[in-house]
């Protein structure tokens, strides 16, 4: 019952996809008025960085050289590929489950990936919605006192944009599930970092896992001083998720 419980969380999606473009703005230095490693890629045919190809073949010889799977994650990336990308750092992050710095670019590419298949749903919906609007027009003629029905054509296109809509939830909710374990990977690496604790409860927020995210702006609200300028804002999201957490 993946769309109901979507939909009942829509609020923290939404939530969810403003911290996506937001992180993955950081990332890759995108409206910073700085230099991301994208515009590195980019910019320079001399940058050092091998082809897709020759770096997926160097992956295959040499399987357990965890240098390789990044300098694959990084071929991809400079092509924007970020299904793959993602595939490759999780080769790395496998031997080098303790690489902080690979941890962050992983949970970037999942927002990244969050972010690309939300867009492919608003699509899906739109011409979804443009099609339902057209099925309409023509049931509300009449011929012989029986109303017209939607063409086969456009009954099918319907249904094959249905199907493309629910694997854009569907992955875009595995991305925001993937981003939280991630970001539960660095927090038991920094545990008293908190700003990997919000960027936790965040993710959890947006993932619809309230329980973890609660968990989360909790610990901050313990590592931060009761000052700070964020913890009115923590609380107040405590108190929304609380709300509506069963209890």
């Amino acid at each position: 019952m993946f769309f109901p419980r979507l939909r009942r969380h829509a609020k923290w999606v939404f939530l969810f996809l403003a911290l996506a473009f937001g992180l993955g703005f950081v990332a890759f230095g995108v409206g910073a008025g700085g230099v991301g490693f994208g515009d590195v890629f980019r910019g320079s045919v001399d940058s050092g960085i091998p082809s897709v190809s020759k770096a997926q073949e160097r992956v295959n010889e040499n399987p357990k050289d965890a240098k390789l799977w990044r300098e694959l994650a990084t071929a991809l990336q400079a092509q924007a590929r970020t299904d793959e990308a993602i595939e490759a750092i999780e080769g790395y992050v496998a031997l080098r489950p303790r690489d902080e710095d690979a941890l962050r670019e992983l949970a970037a590419l999942y927002l990244v990936q969050v972010g690309d298949a939300s867009r492919e749903y608003q699509l899906a919906e739109i011409r979804t919605a443009y099609l339902a609007t057209s099925g309409a027009y023509f049931q509300s003629i009449s011929l012989g006192g029986r109303p017209l029905d939607l063409d086969p054509i456009s009954a099918a296109i319907s249904s094959v944009l249905s199907t493309d809509s629910t694997a854009a939830l569907s992955k875009a909710q595995t991305a925001a599930t993937s981003s939280v374990e991630i970001y539960r990977k660095i927090a038991t690496l920094r545990p008293d970092d908190p700003s990997v604790q919000l960027q936790l409860g965040d993710a959890a927020a947006g993932a619809g896992d309230s329980t973890t995210a609660i968990e989360a702006y909790r610990t901050y609200l313990e590592l931060v001083p009761a000052d700070d300028p964020t913890v009115r804002r923590v609380r107040s999201l405590i108190k929304e998720l609380s709300a509506g957490t069963p209890g």
